[in-house]
């Protein structure tokens, strides 16, 4: 039997974030929201903190004949973070690690076109950042976000997830100025074990509730 859920679903786990940050609403932050699963969560925290929200789409790199073991992760401003373990033991070279950054890219190209469409991007400046996702395994997309991120030059970086093991969380400490996480499992076989309802996020409900979130009264 796994451990009983904390979260009743991805707004919960968002109004609980939200409530451990709302000191931060003074900064006036830009809330990002990683799509798919870090939006719904993303908008509870930009709504209670009155926060403008935004996306940053990532991407994981999956190996060509196993897409579900992570060696890397994209963003779409060309961040590319690698495993290079992953890498050494899956013995996958330069070749074919760029026809996998390719595939992925595609789709990520896809998923900024489909959220954010022509708008551009809101500015990420010397502002008080959060990022939000809805939970981490390996942190290796949530290091390449946290990074794209840091190249626009936030006065203040913060990652704020729901859950995450404390060797993923060691090594984002490095990525960010603050982590918020409410869980810290020392094992964690799968971020949905913590949710009572972790149904799959459709790229419909992402554009939904972006927007609704740019329709609220929230100077950018």
């Amino acid at each position: 039997m796994g451990p009983p859920a904390v979260f009743a679903d991805r707004s919960d786990a968002g109004r609980q974030l939200a409530g451990q940050l709302l000191a931060l609403a003074e900064e006036r932050p830009l809330v990002i929201g990683l799509p798919r699963g870090g939006v719904p969560v993303a908008d509870e925290v930009a709504a209670r903190l009155g926060a403008p929200l935004e996306i940053l789409a990532v991407r994981k790199l999956g190996a060509l004949h196993n897409p579900e073991y992570g060696i890397g992760a994209i963003a779409e401003g060309g961040t590319r973070v690698f495993d290079q373990e992953a890498l050494e033991l899956l013995e996958i070279d330069g070749a074919e690690l760029t026809r996998i950054v390719e595939r992925e890219t595609v789709e990520l190209r896809r998923r900024v076109e489909a959220y954010r469409g022509d708008r551009e991007p809101l500015s990420l400046r010397d502002r008080t950042v959060i990022v939000v996702d809805d939970g981490v395994a390996t942190g290796v997309t949530d290091t390449a976000a946290l990074r794209e991120v840091h190249r626009h030059r936030p006065r203040r970086l913060i990652l704020a997830v729901p859950v995450c093991p404390p060797d993923s969380l060691a090594r984002l400490r490095e990525e960010a100025d603050q982590i918020l996480c409410l869980v810290a499992p020392p094992r964690l076989q799968g971020v949905g074990q913590w949710y009572a309802d972790f149904s799959q996020v459709a790229d419909d409900e992402v554009i939904d509730i972006l927007a609704r979130a740019h329709s609220r009264d929230v100077t950018a």
